[in-house]
C-alpha cells in the first residue's frame, strides 16, 4: 500500500484503549455539544482531537454549501497532514452528536510521537493518506484563472507540487466561474485569484504569499546563526536535514518550490532500497520532511537562494525576497531544473497539457485519454507506466535509437510488455497543437524525415535537466557543464581560506571551507535517489569534522525560529 492508493480503513484507523490512555496522559477530556466547531477551514488548528463519545463530522462548507466528507465516531482521531505541519485546515470539524473528545496540544503531540514511535507511525501514516484523499475531492481553496495565464499555471503548479488540496476553476470553461467572481467582487481582468474560506480573496498572490496563508512558510526575524543550512529539499537535502537535526545541529532547510526536488515529480520509484512495491516521489518527500521536522529541522517553502557570501566567519545566503540567513556550514542540494522542450506550442500550453512531472496531480486532467511522453530515461519510463494505468494509449517518444542507453532494464521489460504503451524511437517533437489545451503532437522520424500527427491530450516532458547553480555566481568552482566541483576535483583553492585549517577540501566540500555540495548539483554525482540520500548523510559527517576543526561554538539542539533577517 502506498499513498497513491489509500483506503478508508488505512486513512481512518481506530485507536485502541491503550493508545487512548497514552494520549490522555498529555491531553484533556472535553465535553462537546451539538453544532460545536472544533476547528475551522482556513485557520490553523493547534490541537489534536480524539472522539471518545458522540460523533464529529468533517465538512467542506465553502460558499455556504456544506458537504460531509467523513463522520468520526468513538476511537477516531481528527485532522490530516496540515495539523502536523502547522498548516491551515482545509475542512471544518463539527460536532453532530454530543459527547466527549480528548484534546492534545500540538507541542505535546509532537513530543509524544517521538516517545511513542508506533503510535506516531499510525497517526502520521493516516495523515499522509488523508492528504492524498483530499487531493482527489476537489476541496480546499479555489484557483480561478485562465489556462492561458502564466500566473494561473504558476499557482496551479505550486499547489500541486506542495500537495495543497485545491480546485481549479477555468475562467473560460467552468460555468461556476462567473458567479463565483461576482460573489467575491472580482472582475475577470483581475484573475487569477485564490478564493479561500469565507470568500477570502488573494489577488494573483506570489508563491510565498500563498504559502504564508496556507501555513507553509512563516518568517520570524532573528539574528541567530544556525549550525547547518541546507539549500534545496530534494532527497539529498532532506537526508542532510534528517541526519543533521538528529545529531543535534540547529538545522534550517530552504526550498524554492516544493520538497522532493526532481524525485518528487516521479510517479513511482521502484528501485529504492526498502520499498519492494515502490513508492511515489511525493510520498517519499513527505515522509522525509516529516522525519526532519520530528528531529527539529525547520523547512521553509518557498525560499529561493539568490546569492552566497562570507561575512564574519559565516556563510550568508540572501534570498530572492531580500531576507538573509547565516550559517556556520552550508550544504548545497539545489539539484537540477528540468529542460524545456524547444518546440512551437510548448511554452504556450505549459500547465494546460504540457507537464514536466507525472504524478496524480498532473494526470488527473487527462484520464482515459491518449497522452505522449518525451524522453528515454528512467523518469520517462516511470511516467509512461504510471499514465498507462488509465490512458488508452501512451506514446513514448525517444530521440535515440533504443531505450537501453539510459533506461533501467526492469523498466524496459515492463514497457515492452505493456499493451497500451507505443514506443517510438528516433522520434522528435516538432510542434504541439491545441487552442486552450494540448490536442495533438506533431512528431518527426529523425532518420527518414517522415512526419505524423499523434492524438494526445497531454504531453509529459522528461528530457534531462541543468544544474541549479546560477545563484552561486563565482563563489565556487563549477565544471564545464555548470555542476559544482568538490573534493579532489576542486581547482584553484584560495590559500588564504584554507591555511588555518591545515587540510584540503573534504570529499563533498567545495573550494570554500564549510560549504558542501551533494546530489544532482555536484559534479560527478550518480543521478539516483539512493546515492543522493547517501551523499546527504555523508555530508553531515563532514560538517561535524569541519566544525571541530574551526572550533565552532556549541551546537543547539533545536531550531525554534527561522534564522532570517531582512536586508
Amino acid at each position: 500500500m502506498t499513498a497513491e492508493t489509500p483506503t478508508p480503513h488505512d486513512a481512518y484507523p481506530q485507536l485502541t484503549g491503550d493508545q487512548i490512555q497514552v494520549l490522555s496522559a498529555c491531553g484533556q477530556w472535553w465535553p462537546t455539544v451539538e453544532g460545536e466547531l472544533l476547528y475551522q477551514a482556513g485557520r490553523p488548528s493547534q490541537e489534536f482531537f480524539v472522539v471518545l463519545s458522540g460523533t464529529v463530522a468533517v465538512v467542506d462548507d465553502h460558499g455556504g454549501h456544506e458537504r460531509t466528507y467523513q463522520l468520526h465516531g468513538p476511537g477516531s482521531f481528527l485532522g490530516e497532514l496540515g495539523l502536523r505541519e502547522g498548516q491551515a485546515a482545509f475542512l471544518s470539524a463539527v460536532v453532530r452528536a454530543p459527547g466527549e473528545v480528548l484534546v492534545v496540544g500540538s507541542a505535546e503531540l509532537r513530543d509524544l510521537l517521538v516517545r511513542e514511535p508506533a503510535l506516531g507511525d499510525l497517526i502520521l501514516r493516516a495523515y499522509l493518506l488523508r492528504r492524498t484523499l483530499l487531493a482527489g475531492m476537489a476541496t480546499g481553496f479555489r484557483i480561478i484563472g485562465s489556462a492561458f495565464s502564466p500566473d494561473t499555471r504558476r499557482l496551479l503548479e505550486f499547489a500541486a507540487r506542495n500537495r495543497l488540496p485545491h480546485r481549479w476553476i477555468d475562467l473560460e470553461k467552468d460555468t461556476e466561474a462567473e458567479a463565483l467572481l461576482r460573489r467575491v467582487g472580482v472582475t475577470p481582468e483581475e484573475t487569477p485569484v485564490v478564493v479561500w474560506h469565507d470568500d477570502r480573496v488573494l489577488r494573483n498572490p506570489t508563491n510565498a504569499e500563498l504559502a504564508r496563508v496556507m501555513g507553509l512558510r512563516s518568517d520570524t526575524p532573528t539574528e541567530a546563526v544556525c549550525d547547518l543550512l541546507v539549500v534545496g529539499a530534494g532527497p539529498a537535502g532532506l537526508a542532510a536535514a534528517v541526519y543533521g537535526a538528529s545529531e543535534g545541529l540547529a538545522t534550517v532547510v530552504l526550498e524554492a518550490v516544493a520538497t522532493g526536488g526532481q524525485a518528487g515529480t516521479s510517479s513511482r520509484i521502484e528501485n529504492y532500497l526498502g520499498f519492494p512495491a515502490g513508492i511515489s516521489g511525493t510520498e517519499l518527500a513527505e515522509r522525509a520532511a516529516l522525519q526532519a521536522d520530528r528531529f527539529g529541522a525547520r523547512i521553509t517553502v518557498p525560499a529561493e537562494a539568490a546569492r552566497l557570501e562570507q561575512r564574519d566567519g559565516s556563510h550568508v545566503v540572501t534570498l530572492t525576497d531580500g531576507a538573509t540567513i547565516s550559517a556556520h556550514t552550508v550544504v548545497v542540494a539545489t539539484g537540477a531544473r528540468y529542460r524545456r522542450l524547444p518546440a512551437p506550442g510548448v511554452e504556450r500550453l505549459e500547465g494546460a497539457g504540457v507537464h514536466y512531472a507525472a504524478t496524480l496531480w498532473e494526470a488527473r486532467n487527462c484520464r482515459m485519454e491518449p497522452v505522449a511522453v518525451v524522453g528515454g530515461g528512467n523518469p520517462a519510463g516511470q511516467a509512461a507506466l504510471f499514465l498507462a494505468r488509465q490512458s488508452p494509449a501512451v506514446h513514448l517518444l525517444v530521440r535515440g535509437g533504443d531505450l537501453t542507453q539510459s533506461m533501467s532494464r526492469y523498466l524496459i521489460d515492463r514497457i515492452e510488455r505493456h499493451p497500451r504503451i507505443d514506443v517510438r524511437v528516433n522520434t522528435e517533437v516538432r510542434q504541439v497543437a491545441g487552442s486552450d489545451r494540448v490536442e495533438s503532437v506533431l512528431v518527426q522520424d529523425n532518420r527518414t524525415g517522415e512526419r505524423q500527427v499523434l492524438a494526445a491530450r497531454a504531453l509529459f516532458v522528461f528530457i534531462g535537466a541543468h544544474p541549479a547553480t546560477s545563484w552561486l555566481d563565482a563563489a565556487v568552482g563549477l565544471d564545464p557543464q555548470g555542476f559544482i566541483r568538490t573534493g579532489q576535483d576542486v581547482v584553484d583553492v584560495p590559500a588564504n581560506l584554507w591555511r588555518h585549517l591545515a587540510r584540503a577540501p573534504l570529499a563533498l566540500e567545495t573550494g570554500l571551507p564549510g560549504l558542501f555540495a551533494v546530489g544532482d548539483v555536484r559534479s560527478g554525482s550518480v543521478k539516483r535517489v539512493a546515492s543522493a540520500v547517501g551523499e546527504g548523510a555523508t555530508a553531515v559527517r563532514q560538517v561535524h569534522e569541519h566544525l571541530r576543526g574551526v572550533g565552532s561554538p556549541g551546537i543547539r539542539r533545536h531550531v525554534t525560529r527561522v534564522a532570517m533577517t531582512r536586508a
